[in-house]
């Protein structure tokens, strides 16, 4: 017995850094090509139109992404649920490592013409596919390995975000300082890219050390023939898939504005590009503190209250936030931005991972988790857009503040529609399944 909780926690161990390991993969990959499509793409691959119609052009590329999500979540989750967390998530992560690499060898639009453009946007779709994938894959192996301690364990997962975001900005910072100015937009700019490679080695070395999960080997064992798990979830689970959606859309909005929106509104605002980007990595840093944080505080207190309350809070801090960005204060800034990402949007997000989990069965859980995550995930891509066109519509930030708002109240109604779910074990979900799918027949 003692053996056999001494490999347990092991495995456990091994899941939770598998995990957190892929999901910072997956947000480095994510933010590096965010950040090229910006200040990079325009120039190299969409070099024969007007730099503003190439900028747009480069930013759709981008958007594909955020697209290609759900897709990802659907097909992954269809064969994670059927044959195991474990296989799917060695596919996404070495399909999202060799797509970076290969945006980084991608010749250029005066080497190939129109094909770098064409292939820019092929490898884009494809790396959003495996993010879809990889993001409930990872969660479930820590959730589904965790004895106790679930939402701890699984918020590494999420932690994996603001430190991919901070990995990210140091290896730009590396590579431009290496290459000088000129240097970066010819070659140095592959360099983050093709540095994919050194990460998915790590990755891959943890991941494959890592056994499958006991709750989905033993609803394997138990189960018999079950349909399709897309099927499962709208036929078995369509209330908790939309309520997944509504749960985390109020997040991935504030996420979007937090990290995307808010460094182009302060520079508009007059205050230096350098600083605002070092404001986001030091809020970036306290929010992988708070994600655990938070996390962990829904084991004890629950993940509805905590979520309520950081969703409750975002919505106030979001008619905070512009005025003190406005003020031109440096200090102003950094207290905005890392008490918005990294303590009222730590607890909003952290807690999230194990709710997902907690939502749906083991025969579906993985397509389940998946694509209300994902299709969440929208808001964080279109979000930005909208509060551009609202910004330059009205003139005014108080109904970017109005938006995020409504979005976050969205989320409070679906939390509490929702319920608790921390105290329900996962075969738990499993048992009450079973019993509503036999009653059915009878």
């Amino acid at each position: 017995m003692a053996d056999a909780d001494a490999q347990s926690r092991t495995q456990l161990r091994r899941a939770v850094l598998s995990s957190y390991l892929g999901s910072v993969i997956e947000y480095y990959d994510f933010l590096l090509y965010a950040t090229a499509s910006a200040v990079v793409f325009a120039k190299v691959f969409f070099s024969t139109l007007d730099p503003l119609v190439g900028t747009v052009a480069s930013f759709g590329t981008l958007a594909t992404g955020y697209l290609a999500r759900p897709l990802g979540g659907v097909l992954f989750g269809h064969f994670g649920d059927r044959v195991g967390r474990k296989k799917m998530l060695v596919v996404t992560m070495v399909m999202m490592g060799t797509v970076s690499v290969l945006i980084g060898a991608l010749p250029t639009y005066a080497q190939i013409g129109v094909w770098a453009p064409v292939l820019l946007v092929l490898l884009r779709v494809l790396q959003g596919v495996a993010v879809g994938g990889e993001w409930g894959g990872a969660v479930l192996m820590s959730a589904e390995h965790a004895s106790s301690r679930r939402g701890l364990w699984a918020g590494f997962t999420n932690a994996g975000a603001p430190s991919g975001m901070v990995l990210s900005t140091a290896a730009l910072a590396g590579a431009a300082a290496i290459a000088g100015e000129a240097g970066f937009l010819e070659w140095g700019w592959r360099l983050p890219f093709l540095a994919s490679a050194v990460l998915l080695a790590v990755g891959l070395f943890v991941r494959a050390r890592v056994e499958e999960t006991p709750v989905f080997a033993r609803a394997r064992a138990e189960a018999g023939p079950a349909a399709p798990p897309l099927l499962e979830v709208l036929r078995r689970h369509p209330r908790n898939l939309l309520l997944s959606v509504g749960i985390g859309f109020g997040a991935f909005v504030a996420q979007g504005v937090l990290t995307t929106f808010v460094i182009a509104y302060a520079v508009q605002a007059g205050i230096p590009r350098a600083t605002v980007l070092n404001a986001l990595t030091v809020s970036s840093v306290v929010a992988v503190v708070g994600i655990l944080g938070f996390a962990a505080l829904s084991d004890r207190v629950g993940r509805r209250p905590v979520v309520l309350a950081g969703a409750l809070a975002m919505t106030v801090w979001g008619f905070l936030l512009f005025p003190m960005v406005d003020s031109g204060s440096t200090a102003l800034l950094v207290l905005g931005v890392v008490v918005g990402q990294g303590v009222v949007h730590a607890a909003m997000y952290g807690p999230l991972a194990a709710l997902y989990t907690e939502l749906f069965s083991t025969r579906a859980r993985y397509t389940g988790a998946s694509l209300g995550y994902q299709v969440a995930g929208i808001g964080a891509g279109l979000g930005p857009v909208v509060f551009a066109a609202l910004l330059q519509g009205t003139g005014s930030a108080l109904w970017v503040s109005v938006v995020i708002g409504a979005c976050c109240l969205v989320t409070v109604a679906c939390v509490i529609a929702a319920g608790e779910t921390s105290r329900r074990g996962l075969d738990e979900v499993d048992a009450t399944d079973a019993d509503a799918e036999r009653a059915a027949v009878g």
